[in-house]
Formats: structure tokens, sequence, C-alpha cells
């Protein structure tokens, strides 16, 4: 049964040092949705004898039925721990009680956007790995995602049953495989951390490790161990702690610790002594039946078994006396509490990624101390599609401020400036709701550090957005996502019918809104073409598209076509020239490729338009050579004012030139997002404006006259500089059973694929 109702929820909602937003990631298949079972029944919102089957968090038909998760899913949960459990909690706190936000994510790459959607509202996360395969291509990706937005990690090795029921390896050799995990989760921490987000990486010892088997329902972290033998033995917890982890033995025959094996036949590692051992002795005795030992061995732990439960065989024993001995919501309970920050302690330093505006204004400062009288600052980073058809809601999250039903709001959208009046609107929250998995519950109103979804507002926010009050004109909006995969695979649909095409074009309008990356545009010969991550997204984007969104009218889809680049290899062979129509004006430019790894870092926002000059200068100069005057004097950043292209002025003493510059620059977003060779976005392109001749009269260099000009002289020193197609490459790991090899490679080969 559920244990709490909405009130219960809303009035802790207020003791900020007492949430925790957290998201579960990991590779594709290492077990989120099963680990979130068993947090969702210690809630009481499913019963403990399913978890693991059901997949709470799975919502859809086609996650259910495809066996893997699709959309990323909140649930909020409340628990309230024992005295005991948190006597040694160092950290603020009011009461015993505590509300986890809990947002489970996919794994599989192609909606590693739903990802960044839920990592941007949660401060800490649960990073699970399968102890077999170890830290996979995906594990790496998300752990990178998830320190750039400044989120603690712990760790969980999952599927330990696997150990013990299919590999039978000994505690040895577990131990190794288990260090080996760990280890390589940590050097990705070390190569990603933040120097504000201090020391991220995992120690089992500290307690940030779990150890756990989502299947069975059970897990334990080094604590449990240490809490158990410290009172049986009468020792101290923590030197108990630093004895289980690491190269420490113990001879039960002297009672004596060393730091090395004595190579006595008795003497093991404390973690195999201590933890591996007692596990597996208890699991082979359930699995044999030998119920005349179970029971004093139970009775030894201090475990009761209800009497119905006795009768029970095999694996159904097995599993319900390791979730009666180490449930798997304690652990992982205990270590998210102890080791993942509160929204108070976690906006501390996330503040300078999330805000665009200067760190010390009012919002600022808001954001910083999570403070729920200042002015309202909420993200809003995905829109979920409601039951009633064609509705959304916006989820969130509140970093200050409160956020109330009927309140209104202002909404600044992804392409607002501060100043103007571009994609901004004032609108009233219809209804403020918070998540429970399948079902909502509404909410008189949210306090900051809570995720929220709100009804009303779909209308006027696409993917993303900022809301703030709606007298709080000087708010600068919260920074925009950044995503690790682009959409690159393209298909073109068309109805079936021609009178369907209004619910075409409305369709991919609500498309566009469910999905955080997904782009739909309409070609110039009038095709709508949605563009993906991957064949899959857009298998899964189409379903809704026809099913959900157009009402089961029929659709007609194309293959689908990859995103070419256009780049060059060298300098332009001359510097090229374009006169305006009415022949007054002359642009002289050139094309040059740039340095290796510049590209790069204009994708990942190391470089970028809103960066300080100085402070680009100084990159530019250090690590790529440039000049450092020249660095100074770079235009614009294209397409769409971002891309990994840009103009830079050499012009000397030329009059009257900052006029034309924004023409110039406009003429440049065009020709750079339809390059010369096939219509494709420009890659690694920086154009010199080399010299400029203008008519003195204004009325002669208007836009009319430098933004054709301008596109057709970037188009002939483009093609003056040996232009060549960039294709898309997918770098990726295939594990695979050894018979299979063949058609892998047979498959590779048809793609043109290389094997490393």
């Amino acid at each position: 049964m559920v244990k709490f109702t909405a009130e219960e929820l809303r009035r802790i909602m207020d003791f900020k040092h007492n949430i925790r937003n957290m998201s579960v990631i990991a590779h594709v298949d290492h077990g989120k949705s099963t680990l979130t079972d068993s947090l969702v029944a210690a809630a009481g919102i499913i019963a403990q004898e399913v978890a693991g089957d059901v997949r709470m968090t799975d919502t859809r038909q086609d996650e259910a039925e495809r066996g893997i998760t699709i959309k990323s899913t909140g649930i909020s949960l409340y628990y309230e721990m024992s005295d005991d459990a948190l006597k040694s909690y160092k950290g603020e706190r009011n009461g015993n009680e505590y509300l986890i936000n809990l947002i489970d994510s996919p794994g599989h790459v192609d909606f590693s956007s739903e990802v960044t959607a839920a990592l941007r509202i949660t401060d800490g996360a649960l990073v699970v790995v399968d102890c077999v395969e170890g830290v996979c291509v995906q594990t790496e990706t998300v752990l990178r995602q998830a320190l750039g937005e400044r989120i603690r990690p712990v760790l969980t090795v999952n599927k330990m049953d696997r150990c013990f029921l299919e590999l039978q390896v000994d505690g040895e050799e577990a131990y190794q495989t288990f260090q080996r995990v760990i280890e390589n989760a940590n050097v990705i921490m070390a190569t990603y951390e933040d120097p504000l987000l201090g020391d991220c990486q995992v120690y089992p010892e500290k307690g940030t490790v779990a150890f756990s088997a989502g299947l069975h329902g059970w897990a334990f972290t080094l604590t449990n161990f240490a809490k158990m033998y410290a009172s049986k033995f009468g020792v101290d917890e923590a030197k108990m702690m630093e004895r289980l982890w690491g190269e420490n033995f113990f001879d039960p025959a002297t009672k004596k610790w060393t730091t090395k094996n004595t190579g006595s036949p008795t003497c093991k590692r404390g973690f195999v002594q201590f933890c591996y051992e007692p596990i597996k002795q208890i699991i082979n005795t359930c699995m044999n039946d030998q119920k005349d030992k179970l029971w004093p061995m139970l009775q030894k732990l201090g475990v009761t078994m209800k009497s119905e439960e006795k009768d029970l065989m095999g694996k159904a024993l097995m599993k319900r006396v390791m979730q009666t001995w180490l449930p798997a919501s304690n652990a992982l309970l205990e270590m998210m509490i102890f080791h993942l920050p509160s929204p108070a302690t976690a906006q501390k330093y996330r503040v300078e990624n999330l805000y665009e505006g200067p760190l010390d204004d009012p919002y600022a400062t808001a954001i910083r101390n999570c403070d729920p009288e200042g002015p309202l600052m909420l993200y809003v980073s995905k829109m979920i599609p409601a039951s009633d058809k064609g509705r959304f809601f916006a989820f969130g999250r509140v970093f200050s401020g409160k956020v109330s039903t009927g309140l209104k709001v202002r909404i600044m959208g992804p392409n607002y400036v501060p100043g103007e009046k571009k994609d901004l609107y004032v609108k009233s929250v219809q209804r403020t709701v918070i998540w429970m998995g399948k079902k909502q519950e509404t909410v008189e109103d949210v306090p900051c550090g809570n995720t929220v979804a709100m009804v009303g507002l779909d209308q006027f926010i696409t993917k993303n957005a900022t809301l703030t009050n709606e007298k709080e004109a000087d708010a600068h909006p919260i920074r925009a996502m950044k995503f690790s995969v682009s959409p690159v695979v393209r298909v073109a649909v068309q109805c079936k019918v021609a009178s369907d095409l209004p619910k075409l074009v409305e369709g991919l309008k609500r498309l566009a809104k469910s999905d955080p990356m997904v782009v739909c545009t309409i070609e110039e010969s009038g095709e709508h073409i949605i563009a993906g991550a991957g064949e899959l997204h857009l298998e899964i984007c189409l379903k809704d598209l026809q099913d959900d969104f157009m009402g089961g009218a029929e659709i007609i889809k194309s293959d689908p076509v990859v995103s070419f680049r256009e780049t060059v290899l060298e300098k332009s062979c001359r510097i090229v020239m374009s006169k305006s129509p009415n022949k007054h004006n002359r642009l002289y430019m050139e094309a040059r490729p740039m340095e290796d790894g510049l590209a790069e870092a204009i994708d990942e926002g190391r470089i970028g338009p809103r960066d300080d000059p100085k402070a680009r200068a100084k990159i530019l100069s250090e690590e790529f050579g440039w000049d450092k005057d020249l660095a100074k004097k770079i235009w614009c950043f294209g397409p769409e004012t971002t891309g990994p292209n840009m103009v830079v002025d050499m012009c000397k003493g030329v009059q009257y030139l900052n006029e034309i510059k924004d023409s110039v620059v406009a003429g440049f977003q065009w020709a750079s997002k339809e390059g010369a060779l096939a219509e494709e976005n420009m890659r690694g392109i920086c154009f010199e404006v080399c010299d400029v001749v203008l008519h003195a009269d204004a009325i002669h260099r208007g836009g009319g006259q430098i933004i054709p000009t301008a596109r057709r002289v970037i188009y002939a020193s483009q093609l003056t500089a040996k232009p060549r197609l960039l294709e898309p490459v997918y770098l990726v790991e295939i594990q695979a059973p050894e018979q299979a090899l063949g058609g892998i490679y047979s498959v590779l080969n048809q793609k043109r694929g290389h094997v490393f």
C-alpha cells in the first residue's frame, strides 16, 4: 500500500535539506529500471513480491514490449529513516523524513537526450554498472554528461546474482572483478572532474559504492556489514569499514589482521571473508533446500521469516531470504541520503553552470541559496504528453522561489535575448502537479529544490524554457542544455491520403514538443523532414506521430538519409571578390580550414560567442596558435550563431565597416547553413574578410545589397579552397558471442565500417 499522501509530500518539500533529486543512469541493459523498482516498492507504491519484474517506471506500451526504457520518468518517493540509521549523518537535516525525486532514464544511445533532460533537473546520479560486463561506452558517455552538469555520482555494482548463480566465481576472483569495475569508473570521473565539485570518485570503504542484485531485490554497502560485525564483536564501526576493502586479510585461526596474504589456507581477504562468503553460503543453502541448516544461520543474523515464507523452495526462497536480510532499498537509500547533495548544497556550485546572467544579481543569489522567498526561477527540461490527447505537462525543476496554481509567469524560450520581446510570453499556470509514477497528484504550490509538472503552458513552450515571475524583466534565462549526440538521421514523411495534411502538420508540432532532441523542418520542395539521433529513435518518433499525435492516420516515410557536412582542405588559392547588385560595393574574402581540434572545442562549448573576448583570445592564441589581435576580431559563429564556422575581420582602416557587419553576418548564417556543394551545413571553415569597398551613401549599402553579396563571396571562397563533404561516423563498441563474429564483420563491411 502507498504509505504516504500528496499532503505529506508537500509538507517535506519545504525542508530543502531533506530532499534528494537524483537520476539513475547506466549503459543499456545494466538494470536501471529493475533497480528502481526496489526503491519504489520500499515506498509502498508497488508490492515487494513483484519488484524487479513490473519495471514501474517503463510506463509506455512499447517500452514494455521491447524491454527498454525510452522516455525518462519521474517519481516522488517518501521515506522515514530510523534514528539509528541517521546517527552518523553529519549534514544538516530536519527530522527523519526524506523526499526523493527519482528519475529513471534510458540507457540506449539514441535516447541520450532524455538523459541530458533528466540530469539538468537533478543533483545526484546513481550510476549502475553490470559486474560482469563492467564499464561500457554508454556508461562513459552518461558519466561525462553528468559531471559536465556538476552532478555528484554514487556507484552500484549490479547483477551480483550472476556471480553467485551463473558464474559461480570464488571470493578472491569476484573481489578483483569488482575492484576493476570501480577503478574503471573512477578513471572516467577523474578525467572529467570539476574543481568546484571536489573529489567525485567513489570508494567502497567510504560507503559510496553499493553491491546489488536488482532482479532479486537485495543490495548492500560495506556500512551494512561493518555495523553488523561492529555490534557482534564490539569493534569500532569505522575501523571495520576500512578492513572490509583493499589489502586487508584476516586469519580466523590466529584471529589477526594482516596487510598481505600469509599463505595459510584459512587466511582470506576481509571483503571475501566477511561479506562475500556469508552471502554465497546463504544462497547455496537456499538453492540446495537445506532448510535445517538455513534457519540457525538466519537466527544468528537476526533475520526472522514469516511462517508462510518458510515453505518456499529454491530460487523463490533465496529471493525472500536475501530481501529480508539485505533489502535493496535500505542500502541504496542510505547511500543516497548520506552521499548525494541536497538542493541547498548542490545549487551553491551549480549556479555558474545554470545561470546566464551576472552571478551577483538577485536571481543568481536566490538560486545559490535555494531561497523559497526569492524570485521564481524554474527550468522546464522536457514536455510530457498527458493522457488526454494533444495536451502536455511541462516538467522541470524549481531552482528558487515558489510556483503555485494560477501564478502568472514569464516564459523565456531558448531564443530569448534579455531586453527584447522575441520568444517571450506571459501566461498563468493552470495547475501544479507532482509525479507519482503512473499518476499525478495536484498540489497548491511547489517550493524550490523540487521537480514539478505544470499544466497550461504547452502552447508556449516547444522543448525547454526558463520561467520566472511576470514582473521580473531583468532576469536572464537558464543556460540551454548541451546534448552529447546530434540529430543526423533524417526521413521525409508524407500522408497517404492528401486530406490528412493538416493532421500531419499538427502532429509534427506535437512531436517536436514531446522529444527533447527531434527536429522537424519543411524543405523548399515542401517535404516534411524529421531528424533524429538514430534509426531506433526515428522509429519510435514515427510510431508516436502516427498513433498518438495523428490519431492513426497513415503516413508514408522515405528511407533514412544521413546529414553530411561541408568543409575545405586548404586556404583559398586566391582572394575572391563579389560585387553588390547595384555595382557600388565590393567584398573581398578568403576561406581556410580551422586548426585541428578547434571545431570540436566549439562543439563542446569551450569556445563560443558568449565567452569573454579576452579569455577566448587567450585560448585561441595558446592552444591553436592564432594571432592575439586577430582572435579579438571574430565577428560571429555559424550556423545558428553557435556552429563550428566563423567570420574573422582582417581589414585595415575601412570606413563604414561597422554598418555592414550585421548584413555580412546574416549572409554568412544563411550560407553556412546551406553550403555550396550540397546545401548542407558547413563545418570547420574560417572565413577572413580581407577588404571591403563601400559606397559613401548609406542608402546604397543596405541589407538588400550586402546580404546576397556576402553569401556569394562566401560560396566562392569555399569553392576555391578544395571543398570536401564530411560524413558522420558512429563510434561503437560491439559485444557478441564468438559464433556471431562472422555476421558482424559482414554487416560492418556492407556499411563501409572499419574494425580497429
